[in-house]
């Protein structure tokens, strides 16, 4: 095989994996006319179409599909054995690749790049930031980083900092003119800023759980009000603005809740619950760029080793932002 057959090979099985010639040629660090050039000139040479393009889609054609099916080994197999020279390296090189919802990549990775990349200069991280649920052993990503409910059960886990809350807030002035919410129920009467999922374009509806003498009882509200968003920092301005109530993270409102520009309310509505967790498939012989990151982590956290996850019936995923899947 010629440096260039490999070449594009490669480039074809990126394309037909991302779907996208955009974003295969920024994960393989090349632009979108000479991606495009690569694949002609493979075509052309084979004599087959191999990809079928749309203006909103670029998916295998029937040839291209039984090309990627015997490439994809192949390239897993080099894959596989250029891990191997790198991992008997002194420091870790190579491509990391996480998959996090939106919220999980802001507020946990993200703090965590520079630190590592000083350690570990030789590695480069993938970080791709995606609501939906992925299967990132089908995505052929190194590790995940979701809500603990949403982590399937045969993962490797590691926690990523302590519980979550979801806590709904308003400012001063909102509560003060239109009362305070003192049962999830009352939330019909007031001005909320609903959240809609940039996977479904379906409305959150916000979760209520209390336990009392009785047991525990829990509820979803489906909220009403003069503002819909995909972003939580837009909720947090508009709340902060005396727009409306607002349901939202802990780590999202903390500091105006401090300094009292935001009031919590239904407190005793929204216990805490497992937070974020990066996650992984068992495996006996991890590529050497994922662990250096789970060591990494381990370190930057209180002791909390990895962990197996426990067979046990796994319950009803919920549907709080940063964790859900995106399916109905």
């Amino acid at each position: 095989m010629r440096g260039s057959d490999y070449a594009e090979l490669r480039a074809f099985a990126a394309i037909a994996e991302h779907g996208s010639f955009v974003r295969a040629a920024a994960h393989l660090g090349l632009s979108p006319s000479a991606l495009s050039q690569t694949i002609r000139t493979l075509e052309e040479r084979l004599g087959v179409r191999l990809l079928n393009r749309t203006t909103r889609s670029v998916a295998p054609s029937e040839a291209g599909a039984r090309l990627l099916a015997k490439l994809r080994p192949a390239l897993d197999d080099l894959d596989a054995a250029v891990a191997l020279v790198r991992d008997a390296r002194d420091t870790p090189a190579g491509l990391l690749r996480i998959n996090a919802s939106r919220i999980a990549a802001v507020q946990h990775i993200a703090p965590l790049l520079g630190e590592f990349h000083a350690r570990y200069p030789d590695i480069v991280v993938d970080l791709v930031a995606d609501d939906r649920l992925v299967d990132i052993v089908a995505g052929r990503f190194d590790a995940g980083v979701r809500l603990g409910e949403m982590v399937e059960q045969d993962m490797v886990t590691v926690r990523l900092g302590g519980d979550a809350e979801m806590m709904v807030v308003a400012a001063p002035d909102y509560l003060r003119d239109h009362g305070v919410p003192r049962d999830p129920r009352e939330l019909r009467r007031h001005r909320c800023i609903n959240f809609r999922w940039p996977t479904d374009g379906s409305l959150y509806h916000w979760e209520f759980e209390r336990t009392g003498a009785n047991g525990s009882e829990k509820l979803e509200a489906a909220v009403e009000g003069p503002l819909i968003v995909t972003e939580p920092e837009v909720a947090r301005c508009a709340a902060l603005d005396g727009v409306g109530l607002a349901y939202l993270f802990d780590f999202h409102v903390r500091e105006h809740l401090d300094a009292g520009r935001l009031q919590r309310v239904l407190a005793d509505w929204t216990p805490a619950f497992p937070g974020f967790f990066l996650y992984y498939p068992s495996r006996r012989q991890m590529p050497a760029p994922l662990r250096a990151f789970v060591d990494f982590v381990h370190q930057r956290q209180a002791p909390t080793p990895a962990r197996q996850r426990p067979g046990s019936a796994k319950p009803a995923p919920a549907r709080r932002p940063g964790g859900r899947s995106g399916r109905r």
